[in-house]
């Protein structure tokens, strides 16, 4: 424990001289690396023009993902994946609470930590984003059409669904592995008897290459350490995955001083492609268990969730070439593989130095069997025979790297607040820029692709004290904009962002804006609550139920006064938008209704339930501003007692 402390003072005290070396390099004054003369030129994007790039940044513990221009830093939207969204209604209509069902029942929250964006031939190809939810393990799928979240799949047997969603470069798979190790299947046993019981999975979900609707294709049983990153191979290394592994040592306690014990942890080399194959032939197991699967119908704009009840397994102890340990030092967080699927960098939180592997090295080393052990039927790797460099003192606390398209890369240095890039093949260190704030991940524009674009980098950090205007206890995180097209790089932007951002991703936007769904066409509305005029509009009842067939336009909604409706009744409204010109979406709100509003999109259709607890005469009104008119929006709905004859009676507009 004594020697743990000495370490992360001597941590603290280096990472203190590397700011001041930093703050001091080029002859600069202390002022070096915060904003040039001209930084605010450089960022800004006049009204009506558009940034150069989309921005998908995780929202941490808001469970959302929030979408960002650059360079602008401008917030445009936050896109509702494993949260309620009072906004959008996303969680509260009837359309969308199927898409937060689990096998644990409604869950409307999670952690949403890594966003990965589709590839064909190892680039983006702007079709789908991809995140996971870290809490309750899931998976979601993003349309960039319309910005919405598609599909949600839970993972069983996982816990903490941490190494995910990363997709390989033909969107074959998105990947996601547990933090987490868990006895599997669950059972009741001492968490003292951790070691050798407790186990990991790494799930590949196959991905449709028409629709992207996604599928458990099969679980890999791995060791009972913690997976914490992971990134697929790509050019010659396609058909790997790469996970990075702390707590080799199997701790149940005290992991910052029991997990910490061993020199080297690994990075799980998985040979899918070997998988394919043995899934082909036979060599898994079908194990029972139990997991959500939600997907939303753009047709029918309803989402429907149904529970799977099996999984195939297979088995990494048993199944030779399956996966291998590439030694690593030391609690590698980090596992990032460069454009050309050469190198394989582990960032070694504990490390004073960045591991590089080889991925021709590892092919060698794996047909000549130059193997240290084993550990349960893994062989682990000689670490001489797969290194391909070291960054020697790069920095401290490094965390994640990500790769320009001119043979540079970029890491992230949590303890000495920094970002450093670094030359590949050479391993020297080029330049380093602080961020002042602890510093998280990093993200290039296709920086985890085979083409990146190497014009900026964004830094998300953890903690931003003192960095913007105090808002109480809690304060805003943040995300810096750099430009990385010169030898040094330049602080361009600060801007706060939503939740705490963990990993993100970027498209051009010319790759992306030109398919963005403006309308949804009434003629495709297949809605089974649907009204497409109102010349349909009706209201009917069923016993206690009332169903309302409505529609709005600018600016009145029809039905507009309703009478008929009594205590004790359930009350659907089917509201459908007649609108079909871009950007006029309509909101309605009840008094009384326990379900936000709904902001429902030209052509779409969407329900929210009411269940008036008290007679009287109750407006509802429109929540979206849609025209000089907007204010007129509005109607009213007469609760008579339970038990009266009120019949039930509608209009027009005052017909």
């Amino acid at each position: 424990m004594k020697t743990l402390i000495k370490l992360f003072i001597l941590f603290a005290a280096a990472g203190f001289l590397v700011i001041l070396t930093s703050c001091g390099q080029n002859g600069k004054n202390s002022k070096s690396g915060a904003l040039t003369s001209n930084a605010a030129e450089r960022v800004f994007v006049p009204p009506g023009e558009h940034d150069e790039f989309y921005a998908f940044i995780s929202g941490g513990f808001s469970g959302q993902l929030a979408i960002y221009g650059l360079p602008s830093g401008r917030l445009f939207k936050i896109i509702p994946v494993f949260a309620l969204d009072g906004e959008k209604a996303y969680g509260f209509n009837e359309e969308t609470k199927p898409m937060l069902q689990t096998s644990y029942g409604f869950v409307p929250w999670d952690d949403a930590h890594h966003p990965d964006l589709s590839q064909t031939n190892g680039e983006i190809d702007g079709r789908w984003c991809f995140i996971n939810a870290n809490n309750t393990p899931r998976i979601a799928r993003i349309s960039l059409k319309t910005f919405e979240t598609e599909e949600i799949i839970e993972i069983p047997n996982s816990a903490g669904n941490h190494s995910s969603s990363f997709v390989t470069e033909n969107s074959e798979y998105v990947i996601a592995g547990t933090r987490f190790s868990v006895p599997i299947p669950q059972k009741d046993i001492s968490i003292d008897e951790y070691k050798g019981n407790f186990k990991a999975t790494l799930s590949f979900i196959k991905i449709d290459p028409k629709d992207g609707k996604m599928d458990i294709a099969f679980q890999i049983l791995m060791p009972g350490f913690d997976y914490d990153l992971t990134h697929p191979g790509r050019g010659k290394s396609h058909g790997w995955m790469f996970f990075t592994t702390y707590n080799t040592e199997e701790a149940n306690t005290l992991l910052e001083v029991n997990a910490s014990q061993n020199d080297k942890d690994f990075i799980a080399a998985i040979n899918w492609k070997k998988a394919e194959e043995y899934i082909k032939a036979g060599k898994f197991k079908k194990m029972r268990t139990k997991y959500a699967h939600n997907e939303y119908d753009e047709n029918t704009h309803t989402a429907t969730s149904t529970m799977r009840k099996e999984v195939k397994i297979l088995d990494a102890s048993v199944l030779p070439g399956l996966v291998y340990f590439l030694p690593t030092p030391k609690s590698p967080h980090g596992c990032d593989v460069d454009p050309s699927g050469e190198y394989i960098v582990g960032a070694g939180k504990l490390a004073a130095s960045l591991t590089v592997h080889s991925f021709t090295k590892m092919l060698k080393a794996i047909e000549d069997k130059k193997f240290d052990g084993e550990a349960y039927g893994i062989p682990i790797l000689n670490f001489d025979a797969i290194n391909a460099g070291t960054v020697v003192q790069p920095g401290l606390g490094p965390l994640h790297t990500e790769f320009d398209d001119k043979g540079y890369a970029y890491t992230s240095f949590f303890i000495s607040s920094e970002v450093v890039k670094w030359q590949l093949g050479t391993w020297k260190v080029i330049d380093r820029k602080p961020t002042y704030y602890s510093v998280g991940h990093v993200m290039i524009p296709g920086g985890n692709s085979r083409k990146p674009f190497g014009k900026y980098l964004v830094a998300l950090n953890k903690i931003t004290k003192d960095r913007f205007l105090p808002t109480g206890p809690e304060v805003c995180q943040s995300a810096q904009l750099y430009d990385i097209t010169g030898d040094k790089m330049e602080l361009l932007l600060d801007f706060p962002t939503i939740g705490e951002p963990h990993y993100a991703a970027a498209a051009p936007a010319s790759l992306i804006a030109p398919n963005s769904q403006k309308i949804y066409r009434l003629e495709d509305n297949k809605h089974p609550y649907a009204t497409k005029s109102e010349r349909e509009t009706k209201v009917v009842r069923k016993g206690k139920e009332v169903h309302i067939y409505m529609t709005t336009i600018r600016s009145h909604f029809a039905p507009d006064n309703i009478e008929g409706i009594k205590v004790g009744d359930k009350v659907y409204f089917h509201v459908t938008n007649l609108e079909q010109d871009y950007d006029v979406p309509h909101g309605i709100a009840m008094i009384g209704a326990n379900t936000s509003e709904l902001l429902i999109m030209p052509g779409q259709t969407e329900t929210f339930v009411w269940e008036p607890k008290q007679v009287g005469v109750w407006p509802f009104y429109c929540t979206d501003f849609c025209s000089a008119l907007h204010q007129e929006m509005q109607g009213y709905v007469r609760v008579s007692p339970r038990g009266s004859n009120t019949p039930l009676k509608w209009s027009l507009d005052g017909e």
